[in-house]
């Protein structure tokens, strides 16, 4: 299974993006969406399998995409499942409770340029 992380930065009217580690991949595109499959298409080839990805916004110009691709069959194994009540219930019994809605904060692309900016140094 290989996992890919890249950080994007919009500049103008082009997306870039770097891989985080691992690697010196790098890409660049009119939109996320074509970022997005032109990195899905450079992990395919390195690798072959199932292909999950995600794009996720961090300020309104930068991103963090990861790109996972699963070798192998990736499914149910046939195995009936648990039952419900055995499962389900010492699952609700000793998992605490969800935590209280915490106030979401605007970082601006000032307050986030540290780690973003360290990579395209």
């Amino acid at each position: 299974m290989g996992v890919y992380t890249f950080v994007c930065r919009n500049s103008g009217s082009e997306w870039s993006a770097k891989q985080t580690s691992g690697g010196p991949i790098e890409a660049s595109a009119s939109s996320t969406f074509d970022l997005e499959r032109k990195l899905v298409q450079v992990a395919l080839s390195r690798e072959s399998g199932v292909v999950s990805s995600s794009f996720c916004f961090v300020t309104p110009s930068s991103g963090v995409l990861q790109v996972i691709v699963a070798s192998g069959f990736v499914g149910g194994s046939g195995a009936a499942p648990a039952p419900a009540s055995s499962v389900n219930g010492e699952a609700a019994a000793v998992a605490p409770k969800s935590e209280e809605k915490e106030e979401a904060k605007d970082e601006s692309d000032e307050e986030m340029g540290g780690f973003f900016d360290s990579m395209w140094v």
